[in-house]
């Protein structure tokens, strides 16, 4: 029985495998249709839209909100549509495989919230963007670049430590915003920021702290001035390698700047006066000098000492003085050759040189003698342009002399002499030059660094006649100051003596002997106004007088109408014509009578006199006195006679009777009454 056990379970087992075994294909066979078919979804691309593996091209579309996007996409350009907040679905955090996002130039309000937290790299400029919330921004960890261009974003729209969940953020862009001051808490991972073109007018010490991987700051088109801005901001960049600060309002450049890394400087257009000594000490990776747009006539020798890597310089848009106070900077580019290339360095000044690029003046430069000794003692001209470094008389109008302290004597006026050196070996080359009738510019080099300087200058009157002296200390780091407001046509003695620290402390009048030795004096003589100048002064004083001169003859006609009114009104008065006037008075002074003036004068107002109950007399005052007749001193009265209602009459006789009908006239001229008589009061 056991076989036949044996045979009917193999016979079991065989069915069972005929039957199963076309069904397992067809599972196997479903199951690689299905995931075939899963795998062409994910791979569909919007119809809008255009895809390349995985970039999604949906840009340009006039969209208003974002399409379904396949899972595998990874760069999405969004941008130049019409996408607005609502426009972003909530499915778009789902896909993790997005890195790069262009959204701008949209209509974004608010910064958007749904974006994969995959994101690396952000655009959204040009849109209308007002907040920077903290909540958005952390959920991409991951983000390291972000473009807020063009927004509406304002410093206190920014919400507090609003980076401080993005630690990997290394570039953000806010230019052309509404900022007023450099946003707080950014994080310390950042290498470039952009602030141009927004309202930024101070920068305060804490400003950029913690920083220190900044690389590229751009402050252009602020309200920056050097007031403004705290004396180690920028020192704390420590590896800045780009500053830029274009369109602003500095007049030297900042203190403190950072020279270890920095490569690229940009300083064009704003205000700059002067370079002072030393503001490039340090910048040996200096690569490339923006000082295009300014109003620089010089530079102090040795400003560029350490700018050995430096390759471009651009200067254009200066009015450059091409004296000898540039003839170290010739001799500089000079050396340099072709490893520098220069741009703008174009002279405006003196005229023989104008619009000569300073290269090319060789032969000018020539003339310039230039003598160093250990104590740097320099004389320096040009044919007529005298300056810090020359000894020349520019112009035949300049000439030194040998002078102690001015204000203690009168220098003598006939020695010329070289400069001297004080007794702590300080030299000073000083050099004065007229440029108008009323100004004088002055520029001075000197050999070592010195606090301050006392600047003195005398007006020379006729014969041994002197002026005042008037006097003025310059900041040790100035190498030029302008004298202005002289009197025209006249020789100014101009001075000028080093201080040193102890010398600045003591006042600007005291000093030592060292000091006295220092003194440097010279001479210069303001032009005489030209005859289309003095035309233009005799002009300018009678448009001054022309003011006054309207006033008094303004006053003068309302006076003289105000007494020719006064006359006529008077006049008028005596003659009668404001007697309407008169007779408003009158009724006035009447109707302002009160029953309580009646009682008090002991009279009782009776109105029975109105009613008319048998014959009387009326008496009226005359009619308005005749024109242009004196006004009479007495009032004249009319008396009219009143009849009663039965037209019985006063003083009638018994032989009137009868000829009642003749009228009552008649009856009163033949009762030897009058008809109108007069009563005078």
């Amino acid at each position: 029985m056991a076989p036949a056990c044996v045979s009917i379970l193999g016979a079991w087992l065989s069915t069972l495998f005929i039957c199963f075994t076309p069904h397992a294909s067809l599972l196997q066979f479903a199951a690689a249709t299905i995931q075939g078919y899963i795998g062409d979804i994910d791979m569909t691309c919007p119809s809008v839209c255009r895809c390349d593996e995985d970039f999604i091209y949906c840009n340009d579309r006039g969209l208003s909100s974002i399409p379904s996007l396949p899972p595998s996409a990874s760069v999405l350009y969004l941008q130049n549509n019409h996408i607005n907040n609502p426009g972003l679905p909530t499915s778009l955090e789902r896909h993790l495989a997005v890195r790069v996002v262009y959204l701008y130039d949209n209509e974004l309000d608010e910064f958007p919230m749904h974006l994969p937290p995959s994101v690396r790299e952000l655009h959204l400029q040009d849109n209308n963007i007002r907040t920077i919330p903290r909540s958005a921004l952390a959920r991409m960890p991951l983000l390291e670049k972000l473009h807020l261009d063009d927004n509406s974003i304002s410093t206190v729209s920014i919400e507090d430590q609003a980076f401080a969940d993005n630690p990997r953020l290394r570039l953000l862009f806010l230019s052309r915003n509404h900022l007023s001051s450099i946003p707080s808490g950014l994080p310390a991972s950042l290498e470039e920021l952009r602030l141009d073109d927004n309202r930024i007018s101070t920068i305060p010490t804490h400003a950029f702290r913690g920083l220190t991987s900044l690389r590229c700051l751009v402050l252009d088109g602020n309200l920056l001035a050097n007031q403004r801005i705290a004396d180690d901001t920028f020192s704390r960049l420590a590896n800045l390698s780009e500053l830029s600060l274009v369109r602003n309002s500095l007049q030297t450049p900042p203190v403190n700047l950072p020279s270890a890394h920095l490569q690229r400087l940009s300083l064009q257009d704003n205000a700059l006066t002067h370079m002072p000594r030393g503001s490039l000490d340090g910048m040996r990776r200096l690569q490339r000098l923006d000082l295009s747009g300014n109003n620089l006539t010089t530079l102090p020798r040795g400003l560029f000492k350490d700018l050995d890597n430096l390759g471009q310089l651009l200067v254009r848009g200066n009015p450059w003085h091409c004296g000898c106070n540039l003839r170290w900077l010739y001799d500089w580019l000079l050396a340099r050759g072709n490893s520098i290339t220069v741009r703008g360095l174009t002279c405006h000044g003196p005229d023989r040189v104008r619009d000569m690029a300073l290269t090319d003046l060789s032969s000018e430069m020539e003339e310039c003698e230039v003598v160093r000794t250990a104590g740097t003692k320099d004389r320096v001209g040009i044919g007529g342009a005298e300056s810090s470094t020359t000894n020349t008389p520019p112009q035949g109008s300049l000439f030194t002399l040998r002078s102690k302290r001015p204000g203690l004597g009168l220098p003598d006026s006939g020695l010329d002499y070289t400069l001297s050196s004080s007794g702590v070996g300080k030299s000073l080359a000083l050099n004065v030059k007229p440029l108008s009738h009323s100004s004088v510019r002055v520029t001075w080099s000197v050999a070592q660094p010195s606090s301050s300087f006392r600047l003195s200058w005398l007006r020379l009157g006729t014969g041994n006649a002197m002026g005042s002296i008037t006097e003025t200390l310059v900041r040790g780091d100035r190498r030029e100051y302008l004298l202005t407001s002289l009197q025209p046509g006249s020789s100014y003695i101009i001075c000028m003596v080093p201080l040193p620290a102890s010398s600045e402390s003591k006042g600007a009048v005291s000093g030592d002997a060292d000091s006295d030795e220092a003194l440097v004096c010279a001479k210069a003589e303001t032009s005489d106004l030209s005859p289309l100048e003095e035309e233009e002064g005799e002009d300018s004083h009678q448009m001054t007088t022309l003011p006054m001169a309207g006033i008094i003859g303004g006053a003068s006609a309302i006076v003289s109408l105000a007494l020719i009114f006064g006359v006529f009104c008077w006049y008028g008065h005596r003659t009668g014509h404001l007697c309407a006037r008169d007779h408003y008075t009158r009724n006035s002074s009447r109707k302002s009578k009160s029953y309580d003036d009646y009682i008090e004068s002991g009279t009782k107002k009776d109105n029975t006199i109105l009613e008319i109950r048998g014959p009387g007399f009326q008496m009226t005052p005359m009619a308005a006195c005749q024109p242009m007749q004196p006004k009479p001193l007495r009032e004249d009265y009319i008396i009219h006679t009143i009849f009663p209602s039965n037209g019985t009459g006063l003083y009638k006789g018994a032989n009137h009777a009868s000829n009642a009908g003749h009228g009552t006239n008649r009856g009163y001229r033949e009762g030897g009454i009058p008809d109108i008589d007069y009563c005078y009061t």
